[in-house]
């Protein structure tokens, strides 16, 4: 029977399954090695688990408050003082299930029907369509490769008299870059300058590998009351079906953020909350995720750059780029993801995924938070798919 797509939003009517969807699905059904969706090949930290199941045993496994337990917005805020030097009051943070519920409930508070809102690109997929069910409209200003700038001239460009907000998404998924100071200081003025809110998606915030501190953009001067700034347990910690997610900004935004969020999933599983809080007040676990996924991810670029293939810079995420072109492969992203998967079994993401108008690109992602031993094989997979295909 053919679908009447008339009776649903169009938003969703036209919309194909996500591209992670459809790697994870086809690594399923083909037995593939999947580096393509975003989460490690491990249970995750077995104090975190033990936490949990304590928590399941011990305490209440009943409705939570709506903005979160207490015990896990202190800890959310006592994490930031100690890792970021912010100065958070339990009031300022709201717990979500799930960072993409933050991002939604945020973009729902702050944006109207009518509304523009700057999305730079490549983009974590949920951003427009969530921006386009408010009513609103994506303005999309490109990055590019291999530096991923923030250029303000053509930010300004993209500004109009309906320009509400921007989202930034620092660190960046895919491309493993950090927005420079100077970068935040320009998004920051640029903000006050236009009068704009700033929807921070900071999820990758403990996932950097170069040493240095995160900051974030509510941080710099005039941001403090015009930005939401969003984190992430599936990422600190690697549980990524956890789905602990939260928001921190000013109180009156919070307050007014948070009356989304009780609409949305109104509450988030206690137990998983009251694990989190343990687990964010152990910096020696957090150190050691980190540690691990530093690894991993030594291993898999070595191993691409020695089969080969060239690889981007970054310092962050989970993930890994290729240039196709460089490596000596004449294939645009979507068919060496389409051919590598089927033809030598290795799930990867193409970056042309992660662009609004979904043109072709060079470029693919890779994700490095797996075994050792998967990434040395997916490495072997890959160069010989290379070698085979390469001009």
């Amino acid at each position: 029977m053919a679908v009447d797509r008339q009776r649903y939003h169009p938003v969703y009517a036209g919309m194909a399954t996500t591209i992670f969807e459809k790697m994870s699905g086809l690594s399923r059904e083909l037995g593939a090695i999947n580096l393509g969706q975003g989460f490690p090949d491990d249970q995750g930290p077995p104090e975190l688990i033990a936490a949990a199941a304590r928590a399941l045993a011990e305490r209440s496994n009943q409705y939570p408050p709506m903005v979160g337990v207490p015990e896990l917005r202190d800890a959310i805020a006592a994490f930031y003082a100690r890792r970021q030097g912010l100065s958070l009051s339990r009031e300022q943070v709201i717990v979500t299930s799930g960072a993409t519920e933050a991002v939604a409930a945020a973009l729902l508070a702050l944006v109207q029907p009518g509304d523009d809102v700057i999305v730079f690109e490549p983009a974590y997929d949920a951003y427009a369509p969530m921006i386009r069910r408010c009513g609103a409209t994506p303005v999309f200003v490109r990055l590019s490769p291999p530096d991923w700038r923030y250029e303000q001239e053509a930010i300004e460009r993209a500004i109009t008299p309906r320009t509400r907000a921007i989202i930034l998404n620092d660190p960046l998924n895919p491309t493993g870059s950090v927005a420079s100071d100077a970068a935040l200081t320009m998004l920051a003025d640029i903000c006050v300058t236009h009068d704009l809110v700033a929807i921070c998606d900071e999820v990758w915030e403990q996932v950097r590998f170069d040493g240095q501190p995160h900051r974030s953009l509510l941080t710099f001067p005039g941001m403090a009351d015009r930005a939401v700034k969003i984190g992430s347990a599936g990422k600190i910690f690697g549980v990524t079906g956890w789905k602990i997610g939260w928001m921190c900004a000013a109180p009156e935004m919070a307050a007014m953020v948070a009356r989304a969020h009780q609409f949305l999933t109104f509450t988030t599983p206690p137990a998983l909350q009251y694990a989190v809080a343990e687990g964010l007040a152990n910096d020696t676990l957090i150190d050691s995720r980190t540690a691990g996924w530093a690894a991993s991810r030594q291993q898999l670029n070595d191993g691409l750059v020695q089969a080969g293939f060239a690889v981007l810079p970054g310092v962050a995420t989970w993930f890994t780029c290729i240039e196709l072109a460089a490596s000596g492969l004449a294939l645009d992203d979507l068919t060496f993801a389409e051919r590598a998967i089927h033809e030598a079994g290795v799930a990867s993401i193409p970056v042309s995924a992660l662009f609004d108008d979904g043109n072709s690109s060079s470029i693919v992602r890779l994700c490095h938070c797996k075994s050792l031993d998967m990434i040395d094989d997916a490495v072997a997979r890959l160069a010989a798919f290379r070698a085979a295909n390469r001009t």
